[in-house]
């Protein structure tokens, strides 16, 4: 079965971490572009970090960096996102996305433009709250 599952979401108190994971199923990540949005309550989507299939090209968005890293764990056809120093403002549901390494040029286009990669439908996502 082909899948793509967000996992690792959950509340955290401000200057807490969480490491969320995208995990695929029935195919490899490893020829893909990964990419990984968010979506606040009343807010667009918005990109977080993207990475590059050949993992030689990251980006982060100006509000995560520094707090967020993207990393591969090929072995288990996983991405995920660590995320440190959390903020209220973090708090939204995250998704991850794959693109084609032909249809990706620029990882810093992928994630400035929020769009639901190979599989066309936004996945389930994992929510992320940070709260006291």
């Amino acid at each position: 079965q082909v899948q793509l599952v967000e996992s690792g979401g959950g509340l955290v108190q401000p200057g807490g971490s969480l490491r969320l994971s995208c995990t695929a199923s029935g195919f490899s990540l490893d020829y893909y572009a990964i990419g990984w949005f968010r979506q606040a309550p009343g807010k667009e989507r918005e990109g977080v970090s993207c990475i590059s299939s050949s993992d030689s090209s990251t980006y982060y968005a100006d509000s995560v960096k520094g707090r967020f890293s993207i990393s591969r764990d090929n072995a288990k056809n996983t991405v995920h996102l660590r995320m440190n120093s959390l903020k209220p403002e973090d708090t939204a549901v995250y998704y991850c996305t794959i693109e084609s390494p032909t249809s990706i040029t620029d990882v810093q286009a992928m994630c400035e433009i929020p769009l639901p990669g190979v599989f066309g439908s936004w996945g389930q996502g994992t929510q992320v709250t940070v709260s006291s």
